[in-house]
């Protein structure tokens, strides 16, 4: 398999930030929903050039901003899922907060990449039934030991790839990667001759920028693995407290990445990593030319926690001091 050049500047980046910014907390999933005009205010309060600010004051070189999850609320415009779903008022919000946000980012040199699920959201039973989606594990207990009941889903992968093109169009090359979670049926979905299938897929997130880099998210798998298609420029790499050994920059053609949490959970809680192992181990993937990711709290303004702020510098001026 040929490897991506097109993940060269990630590789040279070597670590970056990465935020869930939700309408509910991570461990609120069930709470009740913001209403359009509640997520509209809070999205227009997003503090982007503060943002910039600490991201810069960290030397991250990229950060993910989340597009939306479970609940069918987007922080960022989108007609087509809109005349798909048929919700009124949108649950996407007015303001276009990607675009907002790489206009704060790139005077920086820092790159910005989105996060967005493979599926139609499953807390919004009215996008789900619209969207022709349906989840593909039954039964109790974690997604990886619930029965597996994937489908093609054709009908509705042409809708969500209808739905990224409109975005990708829109902010072309404002956006340098795609991290797309919970591709967990890859062989029920994807990986088919005839679209749609992995290529339509990627091309949809590349119809705007075509240098773009994608990853679908296989799940919390360690040693971490890629999807083998030649679709993908990196690895979707979770982890969860257990981080693997890093062999070399490329798995099987695919640019090498982790991506883990320096908090209790995804977006949520206090520091719970040491300086010393967040430095070591982001110094390990680095020296093998892998990439590492760390998710971060942020804040209903859009400002990453100081706790966070503090260990990001430390991590920062070890890194800096290493290199020197």
């Amino acid at each position: 398999m040929e490897t991506k050049l097109n993940a060269d500047w990630f590789k040279d980046a070597k670590w970056g930030v990465f935020c869930h910014y939700l309408p509910t907390p991570p461990h609120n999933r069930e709470g009740r929903h913001l209403t359009s005009e509640e997520w509209n205010e809070r999205v227009d309060a997003f503090d982007v050039e503060g943002l910039a600010k600490q991201l810069e004051s960290v030397g991250a070189g990229y950060f993910f901003l989340t597009l939306g999850q479970n609940t069918g609320h987007y922080c960022a415009p989108n007609a087509t899922y809109d005349s798909i779903v048929g919700i009124e008022p949108s649950k996407c919000s007015r303001r276009d907060l990607v675009s907002d946000l790489y206009e704060a980012l790139a005077p920086k040199g820092i790159k910005l990449l989105v996060y967005l699920p493979s599926g139609a959201p499953n807390g919004d039973p009215v996008a789900m039934e619209k969207l022709e989606w349906e989840n593909g594990y039954t039964g109790p207990g974690i997604r990886h030991n619930r029965q597996r009941t994937g489908k093609r889903l054709a009908e509705f992968q042409r809708k969500w790839e209808a739905v990224i093109t409109e975005w990708s169009l829109r902010w072309g090359n404002k956006v340098s990667g795609w991290w797309i979670d919970g591709c967990y049926f890859a062989d029920e979905m994807y990986r088919h001759a005839d679209e749609p299938n992995f290529g339509s897929f990627a091309a949809a997130m590349k119809a705007g920028n075509p240098d773009s880099i994608v990853c679908f998210n296989p799940g919390v798998i360690v040693p971490v693995i890629t999807h083998r298609t030649e679709h993908e420029d990196y690895l979707g790499g979770e982890v969860i407290r257990a981080f693997p050994v890093c062999e070399g920059r490329w798995l099987e053609g695919v640019q090498y990445h982790i991506l883990s949490f320096l908090g209790k959970d995804w977006g949520h809680g206090e520091p719970e990593l040491p300086d010393e192992f967040v430095i070591g181990y982001t110094k390990h993937v680095n020296e093998r030319e892998g990439v590492v990711t760390w998710d971060v709290p942020i804040s209903h303004q859009g400002l990453i926690e100081e706790p966070f702020i503090r260990q990001l510098k430390v991590l920062r001026q070890a890194l800096s001091v290493s290199a020197g």
